[in-house]
């Protein structure tokens, strides 16, 4: 039998709430991606990430910023521009980060099946 949960497992001071990258946010491990290879423009950052909007991109970095993962470099000069690049904490989670996409390519067809599974065997609302 399970123990049972505990009212105290996730406190305040919980680890897990420290978790710079949440398993929801869709776009922070791409951006930390993207600049694995040195600084980036927003706009360069729009070519790969052009399935988000401007003002969920601009959120994400702002996450990212607040967490330590990245920092935001204001370049002066005849047109003033604005560049991104990982901190050392950054990019210390390149490594975790490739095992994840490691995983997810090698279980790539187990989780497409489950997903059309689940979609399958979930009643849909009527219209």
């Amino acid at each position: 039998m399970n123990e049972p949960l505990r009212r105290d497992m996730f406190e305040e001071l919980c680890p897990s709430g420290l978790l710079p990258l949440r398993f929801a946010d869709k776009w922070a491990p791409l951006v930390l991606r993207c600049l694995a290879d040195g600084p980036r423009r927003f706009s360069e950052l729009r070519v790969p990430l052009h399935r988000t909007t401007a003002k969920v991109l601009t959120h994400t970095l702002r996450a990212l910023q607040r967490d330590g993962l990245i920092i935001r470099t204001e370049l002066p000069g005849r047109t003033p521009h604005v560049e991104y690049a990982l901190t050392d904490l950054g990019r210390g989670l390149l490594g975790p980060l490739e095992a994840v996409c490691a995983w997810t390519e090698r279980h790539w067809e187990e989780l497409l099946a489950a997903r059309e599974a689940y979609a399958d065997a979930t009643p849909r609302p009527a219209a």
